[in-house]
């Protein structure tokens, strides 16, 4: 295979199979798919782009297709998915990325744009630029927006609040704080490819000082630190929201706001009193689709005390 190609691996999926279907690809491909929904049918096509030679191609749909079998005998998935398998340029990869990500307008605050569009930002509205790569984190997503939403409501001038953006993915959200006048500013993922993403959107947006990201694993975190924030983000899938709850809660300062996103619609009071229990109160809550997210503010003692 050129050393410049990719092979695009997608799977069509109705919406209700989303998560499974996703956890199906991450499994197979090694890599969390990105998502897109058509807005007028609602199917939902799964995509990864990775280098993948053609001897490789058979074992990659045997894989897709015994997974979503073993899924739909257990009930988890509905009906046929549409496998496909295409080798695809690098050049068109980035091209792709143009047709989908827009520029997203977040009020008076803040402007969300790729580095290809010449949107200017209107007087007083903070700019940032991303480009995804093989990241996940545009904005477009209903999530990712929720968190860029709330940071923006939740930022007070003229004041020092800081930010952990918990799954950095592409580095939006930190990037995001950061130009919104956030400090100090650091986020962490397990995945190098995305760290690398997110510290050359650093660079683009010259963001290299006042935003830290590396490369760690929420799981392997340790349960207690005195490093705490202001805000902490996490967009992340329900199930590491709340079997690491006590990791996520103990990086929240007494008083301060933890935003939750990437949380199926099913699985938000399973996530909501989790974090109930550590005393956190809930404020705000929104749905968006088939995904909810939550902001919740830490009690002003210590989280998860009596």
């Amino acid at each position: 295979m050129k050393k410049d190609s990719l092979r695009h691996i997608a799977l069509g999926v109705d919406p209700r199979s989303e998560e499974a279907a996703t956890l199906l690809m991450e499994t197979v491909c090694g890599q969390t798919p990105s998502v897109y929904q058509n807005a007028q049918t609602g199917h939902m096509t799964l995509s990864v782009f990775i280098p993948v030679p053609k001897s490789a191609v058979t074992r990659f749909r045997r894989d897709l297709t015994q997974g979503w079998r073993r899924l739909a005998a257990a009930g988890l998935v509905h009906g046929t998915p549409e496998i496909s398998l295409r080798l695809l340029p690098a050049r068109d990869w980035n091209e792709s990325w143009k047709r989908h990500f827009r520029p997203i307008d977040l009020g008076p605050r803040l402007l969300v744009r790729p580095s290809w569009s010449r949107r200017r930002p209107r007087r007083g509205q903070a700019l940032i630029e991303i480009d995804p790569g093989l990241s996940f984190g545009t904005g477009q997503h209903a999530t990712t927006r929720f968190c860029l939403e709330e940071l923006v409501a939740h930022h007070r001038p003229d004041t020092h609040q800081s930010l952990l953006d918990a799954g950095t993915g592409s580095g939006i959200l930190a990037i995001a704080a950061a130009r919104l006048g956030y400090g100090p500013v650091e986020g962490f993922d397990f995945d190098p490819d995305c760290i690398r993403t997110a510290e050359e959107n650093c660079r683009i947006n010259r963001l290299e000082p006042a935003v830290k990201v590396h490369q760690a694993d929420l799981t392997r975190l340790p349960a207690r630190t005195r490093d705490r924030f202001d805000v902490v983000c996490a967009n992340l899938i329900d199930d590491l929201l709340v079997e690491h709850r006590d990791r996520l809660a103990a990086r929240v300062r007494p008083g301060g706001i933890l935003i939750l996103a990437g949380i199926l619609n099913t699985q938000f009071d399973r996530v909501r009193h989790a974090y109930l229990s550590l005393r956190f109160e809930q404020t705000r809550k929104e749905t968006n689709g088939e995904w909810t997210s939550g902001t919740f503010r830490a009690p002003s003692g210590r989280p998860g005390s009596a």
